[in-house]
């Protein structure tokens, strides 16, 4: 007897279709799983990384008397000068039994010095800053426009130094330092920094993936070094730019050796040097000196975090 076929098709269909959303939907389970997983373990990391922070900008809201009552025992010392075994745990607090500003209105108005120090700061920081970025600009376009044998051994020196922990030159720049009788002297800081190897290597990366047909083109139309210089090559390395003086600003913001090695004098030493040399009778002052501390990075991060990104990943193209 003749049989049709067809009959069992539209079944077979229904079944692989069924099939195909079962397998979807299994696939759209496991990466839901997946992503909550991954979201908090980095989310628990995330904490981890945030909590000393968070400790500190809230234990400066803190009064001394509380202050010595949670963290006392882990800055305690001995009969004989040497540290106290602990013996009760120490109380991590986030929010302050009584909210006051008695560390802030020391820093701030009762004792000068600190706000000295933070000025120190300032003072040794942002020339450094500034002036790394001009020589940087300036070299890298040299290196990036005219290739050379000679060029590329000075480019390959800047590599190496750059390698070289800070700690490695410093001998060296003590005695130059000493040489050129600015020992004890901002410039001691300032020079070093200045011509620090870390912006010319890494703006120099970037500017040579600007394709060299643009600048060819603005010569044809023109257009001096300079102009190449201005109009194109800065525009289209700003990123870069912001990246190395976010960089640069967090690391010499930060610098300890430096300042005890070639400035003797504490009154010159920043406020980094005196956060690393914490009185055990000045705990609250140290978290409230901590919190302004943090507030310019935190402020030069947040605003140019977009920037910073940018000139890490960009690849060096033509934006449209």
């Amino acid at each position: 007897m003749w049989k049709d076929e067809r009959g069992d098709k539209p079944e077979e269909e229904a079944t692989g279709a069924d099939g195909a959303a079962g397998g979807r939907s299994q696939r759209r389970r496991r990466e839901r799983v997946r992503t909550v997983i991954v979201t908090s373990i980095a989310a628990g990391f995330a904490i981890l990384f945030l909590l000393p922070t968070v400790l500190t900008m809230a234990n400066s809201f803190m009064s001394a008397s509380e202050i010595s009552a949670n963290y006392g025992k882990v800055f305690a010392t001995n009969d004989t000068g040497g540290k106290a075994y602990i013996a009760e745990k120490v109380n991590l607090k986030l929010i302050p039994d009584m909210v006051s500003f008695s560390q802030y209105i020391t820093v701030l108005l009762k004792s000068p010095e600190y706000l000295l120090k933070f000025w120190n700061s300032v003072v040794l920081v942002v020339p450094i800053v500034a002036f790394q970025l001009l020589v940087a600009s300036l070299a890298a376009y040299s290196f990036t426009r005219y290739r050379g044998r000679f060029k590329e051994v000075i480019f390959f020196a800047y590599t190496i130094l750059m390698l070289m922990p800070y700690q490695v030159t410093l001998v060296p720049n003590y005695l130059v330092s000493g040489w050129l009788h600015i020992l004890d002297t901002n410039w001691a800081i300032w020079l070093p920094g200045i011509f620090s190897p870390f912006g010319v290597f890494l703006l120099t990366k970037f500017m040579r993936r600007i394709p060299v047909s643009v600048m060819e083109a603005a010569k044809i139309d023109g257009a001096g070094e300079w102009q190449i210089f201005m109009r194109i090559c800065m525009p289209l390395c700003k990123g870069a730019l912001y990246s190395i003086a976010i960089l640069v600003f967090i690391d010499y913001w930060n610098m300890v050796e430096q300042p005890l090695i070639l400035l003797s004098d504490a009154e010159m030493h920043p406020l980094s040097v005196f956060l690393s040399k914490i009185n055990t009778g000045e705990i609250g002052l140290a978290f409230a000196v901590a919190t302004i501390y943090m507030v310019p990075c935190l402020l030069i991060f947040l605003y140019g975090e977009d920037y910073l990104v940018e000139g890490i990943t960009y690849a060096g193209g033509i934006k449209g």
